[in-house]
């Protein structure tokens, strides 16, 4: 599997709607065992080794309109084919979908257990039959064949952190979708020039907080493995730790380095705080972050992965030895201070042979 692909996809789930007797409108997504032996059991003569074939498939399955809602713009899906699973992702990259570009790739799904059988990629254009027509900033209308789709990005132009949740040097970057359904902010402090996403709990519930066990201060999400340490000088919860297990396997869990909010990001701003970051990379990266024409791209990953709870326990400790001096606490809480570590890590991420793709697999 070459290191580019970040295999990060939302496992489509075979699903059958019940309608709850208090309420007639809602509707429930239930995944049964039976649905998923079935489609597993299904032969189909789809070649899965032909790219054109299965962007077929899989745009030929989707519906009139659909929403990305993650902010680096991946649409993910799975599927089962002759008793293996692939994922993939179409992405309207922010720096050349105006272009008339939609990225497109799909894999057999990674497990530590099993052999790659196949892994695509390529960017589609005109020259390929598929037709990228911009209606506004974030709705794109992309037409193949007969069919077309709208592609709704996710508006998140409004989305802002509390009033009082931010220090006087710090600035606002943007809003940042997960894939996994969480929405942080990612900040930037000018003056000691780390990096931090803050958890926006202001949104819809999509996670239940446990206490960590190791620290009063630190939190843990039941369904995502997020870590995040209650900030004791300002009301707001600080990105900590992303369990490794899901970093390892690539999963829609592994954390939020890979949906930074590139539709909302203000002019040069996010290069700037990366050059100051990391004063290796001046003059080698676009506006959003991207180096070598972009074939990678600079990470954001203030926050370990960790195995354990207790490997958590270090940030409550700093924190506790900091005292009253808040550089020293602020900076308990960003890990990345090597930039040519840093660099070295984004050129290891992301491979020379498939730009702009974000390619990582999902359990069940």
């Amino acid at each position: 599997m070459t290191q580019w692909f970040r295999l990060v996809c939302l496992l489509v789930p075979f699903a059958v709607a019940l309608m709850s007797p208090a309420n007639a409108q809602e509707v429930r997504a239930l995944n049964t065992n039976q649905h998923y032996i079935e489609q597993a059991s299904k032969t189909h003569s789809l070649d899965v080794t032909d790219t054109e074939s299965v962007f077929r498939f899989v745009f030929g399955a989707l519906p009139e309109s659909v929403t990305v809602y993650p902010t680096e713009n991946y649409y993910y899906f799975s599927f089962l084919h002759d008793g293996a699973e692939f994922a993939g992702n179409l992405r309207l990259d922010a720096s050349d979908r105006d272009k008339g570009i939609i990225h497109f790739a799909y894999f057999s799904a990674y497990a530590q257990w099993n052999q790659e059988i196949v892994s695509q990629y390529k960017p589609l254009t005109a020259d390929d039959g598929v037709r990228v027509e911009k209606l506004h900033d974030l709705a794109y209308k992309i037409t193949f064949e007969d069919k077309s789709v709208t592609f709704n990005l996710n508006d998140l132009t409004d989305t802002r952190p509390p009033p009082g949740s931010l220090r006087k040097n710090e600035e606002y970057l943007g809003p940042v979708f997960d894939e996994s359904g969480i929405e942080m902010y990612l900040v930037f402090n000018t003056s000691l020039k780390i990096f931090h996403y803050l958890l926006n709990d202001a949104g819809a519930a999509r996670e239940v907080l446990n206490p960590s066990g190791v620290s009063d201060h630190i939190w843990i999400g039941h369904r995502t493995g997020f870590a995040y340490y209650a900030d004791r000088l300002l009301n707001r919860k600080i990105l900590i730790g992303v369990y490794n297990g899901n970093s390892e396997v690539n999963n829609y869990f592994d954390g939020p380095f890979d949906q930074l909010p590139d539709n909302f990001i203000r002019g040069n701003a996010l290069k700037d705080a990366l050059e100051a970051a990391f004063p290796s990379i001046k003059g080698k990266i676009d506006r959003y972050g991207n180096a070598e024409g972009g074939q990678t791209r600079i990470l954001v990953t203030p926050y370990i992965h960790y195995d354990s709870p207790y490997e958590l326990q270090y940030f409550s400790e700093c924190a506790d030895t900091a005292s009253e001096d808040e550089d020293a606490y602020y900076r308990c809480f960003s890990v990345e201070e090597d930039d040519d570590a840093e660099a070295a890590d984004a050129s290891a991420d992301e491979s020379t042979d498939t730009p702009s793709q974000d390619t990582s697999v999902t359990g069940d």
